[in-house]
């Protein structure tokens, strides 16, 4: 097989059309999908060297194969990270890239804003191993260095936030988990790697859920984790290799395919957003509205600072609470009801009754996240078509 030659050198919009691409003898346009399980050898000793590591072919599709391959570089020469592993989903992601380095008295310190299930990561899971985890508000930067201790191996935190939106100051929490002898991991699904690239601020590791805006159009699950060469050889590879979150092939090539048209996707997304949460942000039977590309929003400056744009998403607070937030949701018409996000179809949830719903009323509180608060991710319909629809709906509330 040839290989196309690096794409680093040029901007992202031709690096997600181009980078990765591996051409068989038949020169295909379009990647192709190496759909095995294992893979054949011309002798034992061809066999015997590749499991020691010292010839490079690929041995079986739990620890490498050809089309995960070109997604893992594609999405390595746009991150501008060293080296990559694709995962079976986002949260297989998170889990390896929290767990995979950390040993039993190691500690980690967390923003308490994150989805539900991360949470559940850094709550209820690493204890059972006895790493103990500290949550602190994200936003304060005394809290973060406050809960370092000489046994913190990692921070970790999303930005923005799921589903309020709020912005972390990413080069000033790597600067205080760097000074502490930690690493920092950043899960950048919100921003997109259009958007905000953790790396370049500071962050160890970035995870993505890729089944968001990466696919983008509600096909399939994926995730995959970005970092030096040495994290990835010292804690990833062989943690994967052994328990197996692997990404499918099929899964792979449809994310190659999603990752052709993530920029376009995504401007046209965020243009949306702004438009819509413009509009929002004056009706009446809305009480609180969040969007990073809002001058009012609260971490404004740092949005500026470390963001391209604003995000694909919106948050806002619909009066009546519970009630006012299910009849608004009940009477969209473009915008459908579903937990995922990123989609080129708007999407809308309601976070207290679905992605949050296993922390307790008090933890949602201090989040933000109130009954009557709205996650919408814009999609590609047209915008005064969204306008309407949210329009007629909020007439119900």
């Amino acid at each position: 097989m040839s290989e196309v030659k690096s794409a680093a050198r040029y901007r992202p919009e031709t690096r997600l059309v181009h980078s990765g691409t591996l051409r068989s003898q038949f020169g295909e346009t379009s990647e192709a999908l190496f759909l095995t399980q294992g893979f054949v050898y011309d002798s034992a000793e061809q066999c015997e060297a590749r499991f020691k590591g010292e010839d490079p072919g690929y041995l079986y599709s739990r620890f490498s194969n050809p089309t995960v391959g070109m997604f893992e570089r594609r999405m390595i020469e746009l991150e501008g990270a060293e080296a990559a592993r694709a995962t079976a989903t986002g949260m297989a992601a998170v889990t390896t890239a929290v767990l995979a380095p950390l040993k039993a008295g190691d500690h980690v310190v967390a923003a308490k804003a994150l989805f539900g299930s991360c949470r559940y990561v850094v709550e209820d899971l690493l204890p059972r191993y006895g790493i103990s985890s500290t949550l602190v508000d994200g936003l304060d930067l005394d809290q973060w260095k406050k809960a370092m201790r000489p046994n913190t191996k990692s921070c970790f935190l999303e930005s923005p936030t799921n589903p309020t939106l709020d912005v972390l100051d990413i080069s000033a929490i790597a600067e205080i988990t760097h000074k502490g002898g930690a690493r920092l991991i950043v899960d950048n699904v919100f921003a997109t790697p259009i958007w905000q690239s953790p790396l370049s601020l500071g962050a160890d590791v970035v995870v993505y859920s890729a089944t968001k805006h990466i696919d983008g159009q509600g096909r399939c699950l994926g995730g995959v984790i970005l970092s030096s060469e040495a994290f990835i050889a010292e804690h990833i590879h062989n943690f994967m290799r052994q328990t197996g979150p692997s990404m499918s092939p099929f899964n792979a090539w449809v994310l190659l395919k999603g990752l052709e048209t993530l920029g376009v996707r995504v401007r046209a997304q965020t243009e949306t957003a702004g438009k819509l949460a413009d509009v929002l942000a004056k009706h009446p039977k809305i009480s609180r509205l969040i969007y990073p590309g809002r001058a009012d929003h609260p971490q404004a400056a740092v949005v500026k600072k470390q963001m391209g744009a604003g995000s694909t998403l919106i948050g806002f607070e619909v009066k009546g609470g519970k009630a006012g937030a299910f009849r608004c949701l009940n009477a969209l018409k473009l915008s459908r009801i579903s937990n995922n996000l990123g989609d080129a179809k708007s999407l809308v949830t309601h976070p207290a009754t679905t992605t949050h719903q296993r922390l307790t009323p008090e933890a949602r509180a201090e989040l933000g996240i109130s009954e009557g608060f709205i996650r919408y991710s814009a999609g590609l319909e047209h915008v005064d078509d969204l306008i309407d629809d949210f329009a007629q709906a909020l007439d119900k509330v």
